[in-house]
């Protein structure tokens, strides 16, 4: 079984044994014995092959496919992605979060892998689609990249959905602040919102968006 931690704020570090999965071309460094391989179709064990060919047709559809390994051995196996900051977040049995797929890097063995729809990002760079990676035993870990220091929010919250990465539990509402000042320009820009209401709940936000983020309407 491999344990995440972080080291030095950029690098993500299993220990143990056993396999996990990752991005492929996350490892920088090991020490000890691995073997990495591309997952062709499902990292979910147990799973019949046709229901792997469905979820990884519903990750092409809908650009949650990152590139896969599967990483077996032994000893610390190094991980980064692009001198990002890194954060592990560690989930209960049955427990879910919700992650942008270009800010996945790592899982252990124990979560399982897919995709869901949100239907709130029409009008943002967000996307309508998430992957999701649910916890089959206690103390699962997933890893996770930012822009950035990240900043970690207890629910209820509103965020940016072009800054949010991952939250756990439901998904979010979608809110709108658009007025007729929104159609002359006369407005901050902050014009919509995702809005988390269930309590306890956390969600990581990053101090960037997303490149080409916005709602932009306006008469000139």
């Amino acid at each position: 079984m491999f344990n995440f931690k972080v080291h030095q704020e950029l690098t993500c570090v299993a220990e143990g044994s056993g396999h996990f999965f990752a991005r492929v071309g996350a490892m920088v460094a090991s020490k000890g014995s691995f073997k990495a391989e591309k997952v062709l179709l499902d990292t979910n064990q147990n799973r019949s092959i046709l229901n792997s060919v469905i979820n990884l047709a519903a990750r092409k559809l809908t650009g949650e496919n990152i590139p896969i390994m599967k990483v077996d051995g032994n000893g610390l196996y190094y991980m980064a992605n692009s001198a990002q900051h890194v954060s592990i977040i560690t989930l209960q049995n049955g427990q879910s979060i919700g992650v942008e797929g270009e800010n996945l890097l790592a899982f252990t063995e124990d979560c399982k892998y897919g995709v869901r729809f949100i239907g709130t990002g029409v009008i943002s760079q967000k996307g309508m689609f998430t992957s999701k990676l649910t916890a089959l035993n206690h103390n699962a870990q997933v890893a996770i990249t930012t822009d950035g220091n990240p900043l970690i929010l207890e629910t209820p919250c509103v965020v940016d959905p072009d800054a949010v990465i991952c939250w756990t539990g439901p998904d979010p509402s979608f809110r709108t602040d658009v007025s007729w000042k929104t159609f002359i320009g006369q407005t901050s820009g902050e014009t919509y919102f995702l809005e988390f209401n269930n309590p306890g709940e956390v969600v990581i936000v990053q101090p960037c968006e997303r490149a080409g983020s916005g709602l932009n309407i306006a008469i000139d």
